[in-house]
């Protein structure tokens, strides 16, 4: 099968079809009309065979987190999903394979109303580049740079189910049967927090998605800000799964360290607590607050009001080993 013929008969036909795209697949480029007073956000992510996933996993579970991935950034800004373009690269044309993974592509992209308007299909070792375009009222994003010292840190849903997840995979833990289907389903199919996302434009003063880690991600928000930040280890909102697998210490390290979660960590200041916490709840998203921001440039962590030293090792693409923080 030739590539033009791929593109027809898998990703021209598809169920969204909004208004706003003039002109989507099948000329030489897309056009979109935003709406009035609305910025573009757009973001791009890779995902390579190998390296952003195990080599068995699931077309459907490729083509699902491939799309959650992007529009979990969209969240992080407080945008509303509206475009995207597919870059898909593969090793040979497998009609099966292509079939499932524009299941889990297309079903996520009718979830949130966005349109595929264009990409491109290409031989070589499994790789899927997006780029996911959404809308934001003028002046209402949320950025990484706005954070200030005295405010609080929150997070959606739980951390550290996915890394764990990972880790079975590759043999490093065992997980008991009884957890196995919940914590595959969080590495293979994260949940972009667009409502939360949307919620926070007018409470959060910065955000961002967490797809490196806790440590890793609260880093870029705190040099963007300047500021330091004290995570508050027995707040951390973990799963069942991972304390019970490892154990609390162990637990703590990987909510820390372990990357995959796309959960969205956002600061508040004192006086918008309540009015967020109202708002996020009429969303449906569990928040924790789990730490608080400070004057000191440095990242710290305190269990039961108590200092603790941790030594976190974060995620690093092109590397084999991780990076100490």
């Amino acid at each position: 099968m030739k590539e033009f013929e791929v593109i027809r008969r898998y990703f021209t036909e598809q169920v969204v079809k909004r208004k706003d795209v003039y002109l989507g697949i099948g000329d030489d480029c897309a056009l979109v009309t935003p709406g009035e007073r609305q910025h573009i956000a757009v973001t791009t992510d890779t995902l390579v065979a190998g390296v952003h996933f195990p080599l068995n996993t699931s077309p459907r579970a490729i083509g699902h987190k491939s799309i959650a991935v992007n529009l979990s950034d969209l969240a992080a800004m407080g945008a509303e999903p509206s475009w995207l373009s597919l870059a898909l690269t593969l090793p040979e044309i497998d009609e099966n394979w292509i079939n499932e993974f524009c299941v889990g592509v297309f079903d996520l992209c009718e979830f949130y109303n966005v349109q595929l308007i264009g990409g491109d299909t290409t031989q070589g070792p499994l790789s899927i580049t997006i780029t996911a375009q959404g809308q934001i009222p003028f002046g209402q994003h949320i950025s990484r740079s706005g954070a200030k010292a005295g405010e609080w840190l929150y997070v959606t849903g739980e951390i550290g189910a996915a890394n764990l997840a990972l880790q079975h995979i590759q043999g490093k833990v065992k997980v008991a049967a009884k957890y196995q289907q919940e914590i595959q389903k969080r590495l293979d199919f994260p949940k972009a927090r667009i409502l939360a996302g949307q919620a926070l434009r007018k409470y959060a003063t910065s955000a961002i998605d967490l797809s490196d880690g806790l440590v890793a991600d609260l880093a870029h928000i705190c040099n963007a800000s300047g500021v330091g930040a004290n995570i508050f280890l027995d707040a951390l909102p973990l799963s069942a799964a991972l304390s019970d697998t490892v154990g609390i210490d162990a637990a703590y390290d990987i909510a820390l360290e372990g990357g995959d979660d796309y959960e969205l960590l956002f600061s508040v200041t004192e006086d918008n607590r309540v009015g967020m916490e109202t708002a996020l709840a009429n969303t449906g998203n569990k928040i924790t607050c789990i730490g608080q921001l400070n004057g000191s440039g440095k990242i710290t962590t305190t269990l039961n009001k108590k200092a603790v030293d941790i030594k976190v090792q974060s995620y690093q693409h092109f590397s084999n080993t991780p990076s100490n923080k």
